[in-house]
């Protein structure tokens, strides 16, 4: 069984394929990832452990921990800190979860042999913008005072064409720089950093080999891991929101 509702999406003793394009999804959108079913855990790290086949409850955050539990107690059986990787695959009939810190190098691999459930949440902090715009709102706000993103930010065209998709704002900076703008109306993960990094990679392949390109994701917020993937990739964030009804 399938449930939808409001950025959340459940499944109800799903098959393999159905679940790990869920949670592939919800790790790709920063969403809270949880699934619950019949599973053993091996850690390999500092130590080295293992728990047999048992039921529990698996929690996959958009910063990047992971958290194992039972049916007892307050504390996770085991857990990956913030800044680690999550990804799914399976492998000889198991459903595999795996979440890997490269410093220190850890890896927790959580084999299901059988899945109850599996969810996706998209859980905003109180602390959080409350958004009632859309991306259009955002775009007409910035097109509007281009300075709320930069000082002398100039806005060139909107929806400009290239191999990757459709840019939502081509401009220049005050020293002629081309700018590509990627416009979000909500928090954003990873995801929205690969958009925009494929857009920015599209458009240096049809300008010619000296422009210098930058990124700018435009949203109310970003999590811990898109943040980090920014500063890898050498883009740029801006903390804006659509203007509310």
């Amino acid at each position: 069984m399938t449930t939808h509702g409001d950025a959340t999406e459940t499944l109800s003793d799903p098959d393999f394929d159905a679940a790990g394009d869920l949670v592939e999804r919800g790790i790709d959108a920063g969403a809270l990832v949880t699934l619950f079913g019949r599973c053993r855990v091996d850690y390999d790290g500092r130590a080295t452990s293992t728990l047999g086949p048992g039921d529990r409850h698996v929690m996959l955050k958009p910063d990047g921990a992971a958290l194992v539990h039972t049916d007892e107690g307050q504390q996770p059986v085991n857990w990956q800190p913030p800044g680690c990787e999550h990804a799914v695959r399976v492998v000889d009939g198991e459903f595999v979860v795996e979440s890997e810190r490269s410093s220190p190098d850890e890896l927790l691999s959580i084999a299901f042999e059988s899945l109850s459930h599996v969810g996706v949440f998209d859980v905003t902090d109180a602390t959080d913008l409350s958004l009632t715009g859309t991306e259009e709102d955002l775009r007409e706000r910035i097109l509007d005072d281009p300075d709320l993103l930069e000082p002398a930010f100039t806005p060139l065209a909107t929806e400009r064409s290239t191999p990757a998709g459709a840019i939502d704002i081509y401009g220049e900076d005050a020293d002629g720089r081309t700018v590509v703008v990627e416009l979000k109306r909500r928090r954003v993960g990873p995801d929205a950093v690969g958009q925009l990094d494929r857009y920015v990679q599209a458009l240096g392949r049809d300008l010619h080999d000296e422009a210098e390109i930058r990124g700018l994701l435009v949203a109310p917020s970003v999590t811990d891991r898109a943040r980090e993937l920014l500063a890898q990739k050498g883009l740029e964030f801006v903390s804006l929101a659509p203007p509310e009804e």
